[in-house]
């Protein structure tokens, strides 16, 4: 028996905890100085400390603290005045030392929060996501599965591993339960992950790309009946990647917990594994027993004691928080709520305000972008600005602004840009795309135009004003699209009396 959506909030009550983990992007590794690039050849950004070869010490990151703090003191942690490492013992083909250096009871960020708000249809609402802890520790390598048809190790021929991203600094940050959703949940969840990545992103800390796994997000949930006042048995959706999947997996979480609980069957506190083609998840491994990671404090690394006044410094270094950048820019551009909205969920609000600030107005910016560019962006998988630099649409906008360029012919001019043909002034000089402005070029058009039209001339000339959008049309196709709609149009009916 599967239950809908709605059955599923009509009888039960969802109880979420999210952990999201974060690699930092720093120059270096965690414990030890090789490279962070992604996409490196396998296992050439490796040394004796992350492939935990016997003899070799690890030395604690400096810069990596300092964007743990940052994070901790953006979410209204407390910092702790002295956090320690632990290993965390457990074997895995992609754990090289077969330990995790991470922390354990003594984290470096407690109690904090963050507050959501998400669109309702009883109007916009806000809840306060508790955040228990936020606290280091170091990445594990990667796994390839090579044959098979889904890339995971059920079916798979054979297995790789790729160490580059051993010991690559990564932060965790866990919510304390997050209970009274209800049916807005999988919303809650979706908005929690957004909100945090774009303060990581405003924090210059990770580059929080969810589909390079740089930001990915485990999803505690369990239902109980309304009304119960007891907590269910969770399950745990592993390492999602995109705020899309976190609001799917909570949602077909919420449904296949209920459907099992409306047939009596008991839920299995367990790991899972969400799969992107249907919504749904897959189980992973059992959880019912606690799992002893033997932890015990690290011996090689000195406890962790930062000073108060390097704290103060990083609290007044904070950037703007995201929302009240929003809310500024939005009043600075007037912005309708809509708009605002679509550039926020298309990522593109760095990408106008930089377009913005290099002189560009914002209304042709925001236009621009989420318009003809994304299109195209769309088209290829990509984003927009690994087509076209800020810069030249800036230059393109500034040129439409002077008259130098109409909208048709700068969309050429982008078209030519990505395509590879070099700057905007350049596509204009190897196109030929300049403006037609002279007037006497331009009369010469139009005469043509009510030489072959007479008739719709006259009507013009009678007082028929819309008419005229015919004779336009005929001036721009004999200028190739290169003149200025608005000045022959006021030539045109100047010259008709009108």
């Amino acid at each position: 028996m599967s239950l809908n959506y709605e059955q599923v909030i009509e009888k039960y009550e969802p109880t979420l905890g999210l952990e999201v983990h974060v690699e930092l992007n720093t120059k270096s590794k965690m414990f030890c100085g090789c490279a962070t690039e992604f996409g490196a050849k396998p296992n050439t950004q490796t040394c004796p400390v992350c492939l935990g070869l016997p003899g070799a010490l690890p030395v604690v990151n400096k810069k990596a603290i300092e964007s743990t703090i940052l994070i901790g003191l953006a979410l209204n942690c407390s910092i702790a005045p002295y956090s320690r490492f632990a290993r965390k013992n457990y074997f895995y083909p992609d754990m090289p030392k077969n330990f995790q250096t991470s922390q354990y009871d003594e984290p470096i960020c407690v109690n904090g929060y963050l507050d959501v708000e998400i669109e309702t249809d009883e109007g916009n609402k806000s809840f306060k996501i508790e955040i228990e802890r936020v606290h280091m520790e170091e990445d594990t390598g990667k796994s390839l599965h090579v044959g098979g048809n889904t890339g995971r190790i059920h079916g798979a021929d054979y297995s790789l591993l790729d160490y580059n991203r051993a010991g690559i600094p990564l932060v965790e940050i866990v919510t304390k339960v997050i209970p009274n959703t209800g049916k807005y949940a999988p919303q809650v969840a979706r908005a929690y992950v957004a909100a945090l990545r774009d303060i990581l992103r405003g924090l210059q800390v990770s580059d929080v790309k969810m589909e390079q796994g740089s930001l990915r997000c485990d999803v505690n949930l369990s239902l109980s009946s309304i009304g119960s006042g007891k907590l269910g048995t969770r399950s745990e959706t592993k390492n999602v990647n995109s705020l899309r999947s976190v609001e799917r997996a909570v949602t077909g979480e919420m449904i296949r917990q209920a459907s099992k609980l409306e047939q009596g069957e008991r839920i299995i506190q367990e790991t899972r594994h969400f799969l992107e083609e249907s919504g749904q998840t897959r189980p992973g491994r059992s959880k019912e027993q606690a799992e002893d990671y033997r932890y015990f404090p690290e011996p090689d690394l000195v406890p962790v004691v930062p000073e108060s006044k390097w704290i103060e410094e990083l609290r007044k270094a904070l950037p703007e928080k995201p929302a009240d950048r929003r809310k500024r820019l939005q009043a600075a551009w007037a912005v309708p709520d809509k708009e605002m909205a679509a550039m926020v969920n298309a990522e593109l609000l760095d990408t106008v305000e930089q377009t913005v600030l290099l002189g560009a107005d914002a209304t042709k910016a925001r236009s621009w972008w989420l318009g003809e560019i994304s299109r195209i962006a769309n088209d290829r998988n990509v984003f927009p600005t690994d087509l076209i630099s800020v810069k030249d649409v800036a230059e393109i906008i500034a040129l439409i602004s002077k008259g130098e360029l109409t909208d048709k012919l700068a969309r050429q001019v982008v078209e030519g840009v990505i395509a590879g043909e070099g700057t905007p002034t350049d596509v204009i000089g190897k196109r030929g795309l300049k403006v037609v402005s002279d007037d006497s070029q331009l009369m010469k058009s139009i005469e043509a135009a009510i030489a072959a039209s007479p008739e719709t001339a006259e009507r013009v000339r009678g007082g028929n004003i819309p008419a005229a959008g015919a004779l336009i049309g005929a001036v721009m196709k004999a200028t190739g699209g290169q003149a200025d709609a608005a000045k022959v149009r006021e030539l045109l009916l100047k010259h008709l009396g009108q």
